[in-house]
């Protein structure tokens, strides 16, 4: 297992190299930071120089990708062209916002949509079953800005009839959100739509694939052979049959949630989040090449991390899974 892991971390390398290259080019060649600056009136030629001059601006695409390498690996990523803000730090800041985000949401996701699947195979073609079924393709068809406007004009109207603050529509936190447990509420308040956004749309998903999984192991012959030794229905289910039908669940699961950290733009913005997402439609619109690369970086190191522990999860719930 050290093997595998060593490997596929040494396999990233060279992946994470020619992706960040690519991307660099593409960015650098079709952006310019500085153009929305040059069109102001009475600018100071003589200031843009001095940018260009410090941020490589004019230098070819390879040379300002080496001086980027640099930067990332000696200067925590360096600094925005303009502004000359520390990237690093506010990058942390914004991972740890998706991070609340996207844990509670793929948490909640998977405590539910695995027992509606489970349930639903043991009670196959039941109405339980029918309707799981009908609301996992409506999940499924609802776009996710659509459900995220939904809830912001229910919980909306609900406080300006009621004058009842149950869930905030939009930020992170209040003005004055206290603290202790005062913040910890106002925190959830603040989290609970976009949170509920998420889950929904990913329990349309895993309740399905766990539900077609366990129904391919529910009747098969090491299921029989527990069944047939006297042991209880819920310990053949549990031990048997539950642990082999999580081996797709777990792999979509962890695949899924690398991917969220560059997925969460739509739910960021329609609940105005200071996360990943937010931040990178920031630098696109900015044209801040050297913040777009920071975020891509991270957000690769999360698929590829996410991954692994994907691919270690399966050789544990799997011991027949050799990773040589």
């Amino acid at each position: 297992m050290l093997t595998y892991i060593v490997r596929r971390l040494l396999y990233s390398i060279p992946v994470l190299f020619v992706s960040s290259f690519l991307i660099f080019t593409f960015v650098s060649t079709t952006t310019d930071p500085l153009e929305a600056v040059k069109m102001q009136p009475n600018v100071n030629r003589a200031a843009i120089a001095l940018v260009q001059k410090e941020n490589h601006l004019n230098e070819p695409v390879v040379a300002r990708y080496g001086y980027w390498v640099r930067d990332a690996f000696t200067n925590d990523f360096g600094k925005s062209i303009l502004g000359e803000r520390p990237i690093l730090p506010e990058l942390m800041r914004r991972l740890s916002v998706t991070l609340q985000l996207i844990i509670a949401a793929q948490v909640l996701s998977l405590l539910i949509a695995v027992a509606i699947g489970v349930y639903s195979a043991l009670r196959q073609y039941s109405a339980f079953d029918y309707l799981t079924t009908t609301l996992s393709f409506l999940g499924l068809a609802v776009p996710v800005f659509w459900l995220g406007l939904i809830l912001q004009i229910i919980f909306t109207n609900i406080f300006l009839k009621w004058h009842v603050r149950i869930f905030y529509t939009g930020g992170l936190d209040s003005v004055n959100p206290g603290h202790g447990f005062h913040f910890l509420l106002d925190r959830v308040q603040h989290l609970v739509l976009p949170v509920v956004t998420l889950t929904i749309i990913s329990i349309a998903s895993f309740s399905r694939f766990m539900r077609d999984s366990m129904l391919e192991v529910v009747n098969a012959d090491y299921v029989r052979t527990a069944r047939a030794k006297g042991l209880t229905e819920r310990r053949v289910i549990v031990r048997h049959a539950l642990r082999n039908a999580l081996i797709p669940v777990v792999t979509l699961a962890t695949l899924s949630f690398g991917s969220l950290f560059g997925g969460t733009v739509i739910t960021e913005t329609i609940y105005a989040l200071p996360g990943m997402g937010r931040y990178f439609i920031d630098a696109l619109n900015g044209g801040e090449t050297y913040e777009i690369m920071a975020w891509l970086m991270i957000t690769a190191a999360m698929v590829v991390l996410f991954n692994l522990i994907g691919d270690v999860l399966l050789g544990v719930l799997d011991p027949k899974i050799r990773l040589e």
